[in-house]
């Protein structure tokens, strides 16, 4: 590898115009007055907080939690996360603790368990569970962020329906859903079971959160019950169009500096980088990118590697942060043992950044197109390489803001954080 000719990068930032709201408190308030129902004075009302790092989650949360107690209701938490937090109620309640979701952060209390009741039988004949505190309430709040689904396309994806099934669902209601959505289709189950989930348990309404492609609030919905997938529906489509994506299609390398679950629910998006990798499921025509590296795990994933199948190269510093127990257990709920295959891995970034571009497929491999991240997340500045400029110069949302130079790597051959 001592003859790998490493291109030049430049740094690039992405300006899109994108709607933004100002007031996040007044507009959960706003909404929560359109769809609440008159008298819930005295009933425990369950709120969903899931696992993954929404922006306003905090301010969301604790509004809702307010304008319940307004009106006369005891509202607490549920951790609706499905298997994660190593599929035990202690590991979600620190799941969501690493969130900035406590108790007295958010102004309730907690409910944490693993254990579910069965609440009915889709028209298929499959089980549906709930996590026990959210069945034994006098209502549900369904709240979470609506996106594209890291493992399949459909009319519904990552939203309120998936907040109920996998969520609320816990780690046996998961499996279950999971196991059927492989040789069915997700949003098919989704749709079957999430349907049960509100003809069965006193769902409230639900909070519909969309973000632009800065990770900041563009819009929050209040749903009522009746108009869950409609209104996913079409906040969805919202979603896709305010979706930050790579701003090339055809990629030789791309270096990615962290994935996680606090990322993304398969560690890196696959939206974002162009691979699905599901049984069943037809993979994207672009990007098109040939190589993937991933450099390190956040610590906001806990351990979990979820999704590191995804990436054809990495570093042995991200191996030894891999909790497999964790990992293990999300790749099985969700019937995608791909996600955690193990690529190459290198003992510096520097040698993995050469491996992975002696396999591009190019003679002269500084004329690599190379796109380098943060993560699948924070897109708004990137590095690329010189044979991407005459392109990024072409593209009126791109601004060079740092001109080509050598790749950074410092004295231990880390390549520097962007």
């Amino acid at each position: 590898m001592d003859d790998v000719l490493l291109p030049s990068m430049a740094r690039v930032r992405q300006t899109i115009d994108v709607p933004v709201i100002d007031d996040v408190i007044s507009e959960v308030r706003k909404q929560i007055k359109l769809v609440s129902p008159a008298n819930i004075r005295g009933k425990r009302i369950a709120i969903t907080a899931g696992s993954r790092g929404i922006t306003d989650i905090r301010t969301v949360l604790r509004t809702v939690v307010q304008e319940l107690k307004n009106q006369g209701a005891q509202p607490f938490l549920v951790p609706a996360m499905g298997s994660h937090g190593g599929a035990t109620a202690e590991g979600q309640r620190e799941v969501l603790k690493s969130l900035g979701i406590t108790a007295e952060s958010i102004g309730a209390p907690i409910m944490s368990s693993m254990e579910v009741v069965e609440v009915g039988t889709t028209v298929n004949g499959v089980s549906v569970y709930a996590d026990k505190y959210a069945a034994n309430a006098d209502g549900i709040v369904v709240v979470n962020r609506i996106k594209a689904h890291t493992e399949f396309c459909g009319e519904i994806e990552s939203g309120l329906f998936k907040m109920m099934v996998i969520g609320l669902g816990k780690h046996k209601g998961a499996t279950i859903a999971h196991t059927q959505a492989l040789r069915r289709g997700y949003a098919k189950v989704f749709k079957e079971i999430g349907e049960v989930f509100l003809e069965k348990l006193p769902i409230l309404f639900g909070l519909g959160i969309v973000e632009n492609c800065y990770d900041q609030t563009a819009e929050i919905c209040g749903v009522s019950p009746g108009n869950f997938y409609d209104q996913e529906k079409k906040l969805l489509v919202k979603a896709k169009n305010l979706m930050m994506r790579l701003p090339f299609k055809n990629i030789d390398l791309l270096i990615v500096d962290k994935m996680g679950k606090n990322i993304s629910g398969c560690g890196m998006d696959t939206n974002v980088v162009g691979r699905i990798m599901v049984y069943g499921q037809e993979e994207y025509s672009e990007p098109d990118i040939v190589r993937v590296l991933v450099l390190d795990l956040d610590e906001g994933s806990h351990g979990n590697a979820t999704g590191i199948g995804i990436a054809d190269f990495t570093t042995k510093r991200l191996m030894k942060k891999i909790d497999w127990a964790m990992t293990s257990i999300n790749c099985l709920t969700a019937c995608a043992p791909e996600k955690g295959r193990l690529p190459m891995a290198f003992n510096t970034d520097l040698e993995a950044v050469k491996a992975a571009l002696m396999t591009v497929g190019l003679e002269n491999i500084s004329e690599s197109r190379v796109v380098h991240i943060k993560n699948t997340l924070e897109m708004k500045e990137i590095e690329i390489s010189a044979a991407l400029m005459p392109e990024a110069k072409m593209n009126p949302s791109l601004q060079v803001i740092r001109n080509l130079e050598t790749m950074n790597f410092d004295q231990c051959c880390s390549l520097r954080l962007i």
